[in-house]
């Protein structure tokens, strides 16, 4: 084993599959959540088609497994075929990038000089839409692996597009036990956390203990009510709305933001704005809830007014570039948690907690306003051997008439590709309210995006 000490006859012993195991973030954020947190062991198979990349994770695993502070202890090792990866899993990570990074080019930079802005440009707009693309024959393929070679797994995703990637797995093995987790609903928590330290005087919150009704799409997430401490946040969330003084125009601020690289920041007036419109908070970062709507994204000079910057292409680029750090500072390093719950949904569902917390899944009815069966995302509750979905409040009609939307845009999306049909996909991109230019002009964007990188289209099944 990767730590000195043996597991515990006591503890159970789970084998994690991860593919896109060699993640430079995301992988090592598990392992260190399962060495600082988890009360299981086992081992973490990584695959991923950077080999190399899997192996360098096998080596920092090591290092964080044979931390002092560990409480958990995993064997990490890395295979090259997926079946080995799977075969017996009781749990399926998936966070992938579909394809290089130089793919970001098409699905931001050409749609740019189209003059369509988008700041992450990873679950709607063109950047989403041809990234679902990619993405969709590759869970497809996961989804047929998982259901031969462990079909009791539960399957953890955390790929963008989110709603896509997820409904995929549903749509090519409707049997398949899986979900989505994203923590941009978090950050919301976060948010009301401060408001209500503020208005009642409370310490030591923490963000469990915001209890929010959460309902929408994967990015596109909104709330309308929420708790603390049996206290009505939401009074607080309209006097914060109605006072213009909130609502400033902050240029300024984001071209300076802009210069320094914090890309992330912003003043959160458009889940401000979204409530005072529409009667429902934007849960999701502001960067994503923009390419949701595009009164918000005109021009960079409409979306710098929001307080909002974009991630520039040339800066991914650099990122991925980045020389990767040494196995050794991992031995270093702290165990600090990620924030994301990946194990505590897997300690729920085995039976040693219980937690209730947002996920994506297929819509049975916990989304009464929105259509059955599309991937929505809402509260769940994980129990031992179960994730149900928990009912949401219906959003206000003017939310749910955006959010359809957006999901019928995303289904055409999804069929388009699971039929490798080209033609059907530029009709959805067509329908996307981000795509908010001459049609003529929308179709000659999408056929310069899928021309920039048919190669590897083609190597999916599409037909260029």
């Amino acid at each position: 084993m990767s730590k000195t000490t043996s597991p515990s006859p006591s503890r159970p012993s789970v084998k994690i599959a991860y593919i896109g195991g060699g993640s430079r973030n995301w992988a090592r954020d598990l392992m260190k959540d399962l060495a600082s947190q988890a009360g299981f062991d086992g081992e973490i198979v990584l695959y991923d088609i950077d080999h190399p990349a899997a192996l360098k994770n096998v080596e920092i695993g090591s290092k964080i497994f044979g931390r002092p502070e560990a409480v958990s202890s995993f064997k990490v090792r890395a295979v090259k075929t997926l079946k080995a990866c799977l075969t017996k899993a009781d749990f399926v990570v998936i966070s992938i990038e579909p394809g290089p990074t130089e793919n970001r080019f098409a699905d931001l930079i050409i749609p740019e000089n189209y003059g369509i802005i988008q700041p992450v440009g990873d679950s709607s707009g063109p950047g989403g839409w041809l990234r679902g693309l990619r993405s969709i024959p590759l869970f497809e393929g996961f989804a047929h692996a998982i259901m031969k070679h462990c079909p009791k797994a539960w399957v953890i995703n955390y790929t963008n597009p989110m709603t896509l990637c997820t409904a995929t797995l549903y749509a090519a093995e409707p049997d398949i036990q899986a979900f989505g987790c994203c923590h941009e609903v978090f950050s919301t928590q976060q948010k009301l956390l401060k408001m209500a330290e503020e208005a009642f005087g409370f310490k030591d919150l923490k963000r469990d203990e915001i209890k929010v009704n959460v309902n929408g799409v994967n990015h596109f997430t909104w709330v309308t009510e929420a708790t603390c401490r049996g206290k009505d946040l939401m009074p607080l969330v309209d006097a914060y709305a109605r006072n213009p003084d909130n609502f400033t125009d902050a240029t300024k601020i984001s071209r300076s933001r802009t210069r320094k690289g914090e890309i992330y920041a912003s003043e959160g007036m458009v889940s401000m704005d979204l409530y005072r419109r529409f009667g429902a908070l934007g849960a999701a970062g502001e960067r994503h809830l923009v390419e949701f709507v595009p009164w918000y994204v005109r021009n960079l000079k409409t979306l710098h007014q929001w307080g909002v910057t974009c991630t520039p292409y040339s800066l991914r680029l650099e990122r991925s570039q980045q020389k990767d750090v040494s196995g050794n500072e991992y031995g270093q390093k702290e165990l600090n948690p990620s924030g994301e719950e990946g194990v505590q949904q897997m300690e729920a569902i085995l039976g040693l907690r219980e937690l209730d917390t947002n996920v994506n899944l297929p819509n049975l009815g916990q989304s009464p306003d929105l259509p059955l069966e599309s991937v929505v995302e809402t509260n769940a509750a994980f129990r031992q051997g179960k994730v149900t979905p928990l009912m949401a409040k219906a959003l206000p009609v003017g939310a749910t008439c955006l959010v359809e939307r957006i999901i019928s845009v995303q289904e055409m999306t999804l069929e388009a590709a699971l039929n490798r049909d080209l033609d059907a996909a530029i009709a959805a991109l067509l329908c996307d309210p981000l795509v908010n230019i001459a049609t003529d002009k929308a179709v000659e964007m999408a056929r310069e995006m899928i021309q920039h990188i048919s190669p590897e289209l083609k190597s999916l099944g599409y037909k260029i």
